[in-house]
């Protein structure tokens, strides 16, 4: 690659695209988000998603793992952008940025993919970005079958729950429903719906999935889960507070929660 074809304006529009998809109304509006760094790209290109554009630092990526992702994005007729420190700057995430990162497809998926699943974790409008991708990437330690995300609330694509997955985000499959959808659908398959609630008094190794279909559901970090939402469930499981915390974070009440059901 020519140094003339070295791209290093910060308000090249390709690099303002990946600024753009920093904020949820770029991502919505078109239907891609970004991944930055060597894993997350290389899991991208493992799990076969669709590419819109990869960037890569020359005087950043010395990574031979790197440069072989780049060249085989090349081969496949990806439009692979050669970038300069300062403009990868402009846009990376990271302190110390290993110069790979990507545009990439959003993947659109309903609830009827997730009939034929025996575990399931499902969220009610979690808030923090972070607790997604880390709940995405113990679903997969886990091995649970995928996440529902409902009403609302950050989506998985968002820069931090892309980095807090480890890769994850790309091999297990996630959808956003409102809470009618997910009662309605949960109740026509049959699913066992466990809640998350401090005020249960059923303590959580009481319980395991018992080759049951189960939906392990968990309310948000800031209100738990509502009433309507308490109604729907089968059960309801609580984490003992032995200290003065009141509440443990989601993301690692959800971890616990997971290891527990399955046994």
């Amino acid at each position: 690659m020519l140094m003339s074809d070295l791209i290093s304006s910060p308000s090249n529009p390709h690099i303002k695209q990946a600024r753009a998809l920093r904020q949820k109304k770029g991502r919505d509006e078109s239907g891609l988000f970004f991944v930055e760094g060597l894993l997350h790209v290389g899991e991208a290109v493992e799990a076969g998603w669709q590419f819109e554009s990869l960037f890569y630092c020359p005087d950043r990526l010395k990574s031979e793992f790197g440069k072989r992702l780049v060249g085989e994005l090349q081969q496949k007729s990806i439009r692979c952008l050669p970038i300069s420190e300062p403009a990868f700057e402009s846009f990376s995430e990271k302190e110390n940025p290993q110069g790979l990162a990507a545009i990439v497809h959003q993947k659109q998926r309903g609830l009827e993919e997730f009939s034929e699943f025996n575990f399931i974790v499902a969220v009610v409008s979690p808030q923090d970005p972070g607790n997604v991708g880390t709940i995405l990437r113990t679903i997969d330690a886990v091995g649970a079958d995928g996440l529902i995300l409902v009403d609302g609330g950050v989506e998985p694509y968002h820069p931090s729950a892309v980095r807090a997955s480890m890769g994850t985000v790309f091999w297990k499959p996630f959808c956003s429903v409102t809470f009618a959808e997910f009662a309605s659908w949960a109740g026509r398959c049959g699913m066992r719906i466990i809640g998350t609630s401090a005020h249960a008094t059923t303590d959580y190794r009481q319980v395991n999935l018992n080759d049951r279909r189960t939906i392990l559901l968990l309310g948000s970090e800031q209100k738990g889960l509502l009433p309507e939402q308490i109604e729907i469930c089968e059960e309801l499981v609580c984490l003992r507070m032995h200290g003065r915390a009141t509440s443990l974070n989601l993301a690692v009440a959800a971890g616990i929660f997971m290891y527990a059901l399955k046994g």
